[in-house]
């Protein structure tokens, strides 16, 4: 088992490969492996999806998975 937090401003629902996984910010579990995260349809974060590999983590030092605001 492995731990991801995904970062973002505000709460948001997190989507793991296409699937409703949990929300930002909060530590997340995920198998080992290539995984592709986004956070929605809403089209005001950047980038639109992270595809990342995920191994080596631990609840106390899950991989971050940013995600930032868009300009206006």
């Amino acid at each position: 088992m492995e731990y991801v937090i995904v970062s973002f401003p505000t709460d948001r629902l997190v989507y793991i490969d296409g699937e409703q996984n949990g929300r930002t910010n909060e530590v997340l579990r995920v198998d080992a492996g290539t995984h592709v995260f986004e956070l929605g349809n809403l089209d005001n974060f950047q980038p639109a999806q992270r595809k990342l590999l995920v191994q080596d983590t631990s609840v106390l030092a899950p991989l971050d998975v940013a995600f930032f605001r868009k300009e206006a």
